[in-house]
């Protein structure tokens, strides 16, 4: 699917077309949090579910490394390859999700 050049114009149509059995499978934070407020589920690529317990201290660190980031600071990644343990817990994740749907 094709969408606008716009700014969230990707998330927006995901968001859309989400339904309440829908899993996303991102590393956007904000997205993320948007797709728990429609009551789907979402999960990034390293195998971490977000829930209502931990998307709002997820949110907070995205805001403020942002934040810092704007002022000057200079922040390493710390975003290293994915591990062979984060591949299984993704693979285990996700076979989960499935299975809870019946697939």
């Amino acid at each position: 699917m094709v969408v606008e050049k716009v700014f969230d114009a990707a998330d927006n149509k995901i968001l859309e077309l989400l339904d309440k059995d829908d899993l996303v499978i991102t590393s956007d934070i904000p997205l993320a949090a948007d797709v728990l407020k429609n009551g789907a589920s979402a999960l990034n690529f390293r195998g971490e579910v977000f829930t209502d317990d931990n998307i709002k201290s997820r949110l907070n660190m995205r805001d403020f490394m942002e934040t810092m980031r704007s002022s000057g600071v200079q922040i390493k990644s710390n975003n290293p390859s994915i591990s062979q343990n984060e591949l299984m817990t993704f693979a285990n994740k996700l076979d989960t999700f499935l299975t809870k749907l019946g697939y």
